[in-house]
């Protein structure tokens, strides 16, 4: 496996919000959009559950899931080779183990390398039950190198889970990814957007949250600054938006108002 990046200064990072359909050779075609973007960026990412969406409440997912050498992430990985970007999308992986259930996987492929993330916190909330189709994964941060910069992953309902972003960072994040596919209703635009704004405050680390769009989803991609600064929005159309994330900010961030020194629990 080849090394870790050496630090760099900067990571442009490219974040397509956009609506996944239920056709997975569809999906696949359109992570060429990733190669368009990898001109003006370092990381291009992808909303959660890009390889297929969820489909109605409740459908079986376990036909829709690849294993890792599957077709999504074989061409995501051809795309990453080529165009010399870190791509990263939202899949269902197949189970290994004995549960039919699979897993909410994210995928980043970037250059020969790959790092894999599955979503801790399913989504059993607001009426939903992602528990009864999907498999919560171990309960261990996953941080992956791009371009210099410690990047962890978290996945759509971690958002509401303060530790799971704590942990990322006490491991050496500096960026938080996060891709989702944010189910609309009442007040859930409002907790996305607070929500990104308060990990990104908290941990003195950028955020970046990749939505799905579209009438189910709310939108409003985000990217926001170790201060806690909106650097840039979505609305609720499909778009492509570029941030970049610059390490003075951090720095600065984290010597102003040194928190994470400061713990006590």
């Amino acid at each position: 496996m080849p090394a870790a990046d050496p630090a760099t200064d900067h990571l442009r990072v490219s974040v397509v919000q956009t609506e996944a359909s239920l056709d997975p050779a569809e999906n696949r075609a359109r992570l060429d959009g990733a190669a368009q973007l990898a001109g003006a960026s370092d990381l291009v990412v992808f909303p959660e559950a890009f390889a297929r969406d969820f489909g109605k409440p409740g459908s079986d997912l376990a036909p829709y899931a690849e294993p890792l050498d599957g077709p999504f992430v074989t061409r995501l990985r051809e795309i990453s080779d080529a165009n010399d970007v870190a791509v990263l999308a939202g899949m269902f992986e197949q189970n290994p183990d004995d549960d039919p259930r699979p897993y909410n996987t994210l995928v980043l492929a970037d250059r020969g390398r790959l790092t894999s993330y599955r979503k801790i916190h399913l989504y059993d909330s607001f009426g939903y039950r992602e528990s009864d189709t999907l498999s919560p994964g171990a309960l261990e941060p996953v941080v992956a190198d791009v371009r210099g910069f410690p990047v962890g992953l978290m996945t759509c309902y971690d958002l509401r889970f303060p530790e799971l972003a704590r942990a990322l960072v006490l491991a050496g994040a500096e960026v938080l990814v996060v891709p989702s596919a944010w189910v609309a209703g009442e007040r859930k635009a409002a907790h996305w957007s607070t929500l990104l704004r308060a990990r990104a405050i908290e941990n003195l680390a950028y955020v970046v949250g990749a939505a799905q769009c579209g009438p189910r989803y709310t939108g409003l991609s985000t990217v926001v600054s170790p201060h806690g600064d909106v650097l840039v929005q979505a609305g609720g159309e499909e778009t492509a938006l570029l941030a970049v994330l610059d390490r003075a900010e951090i720095v600065d961030a984290r010597a102003g108002n040194p928190s994470l020194a400061n713990r006590r629990l």
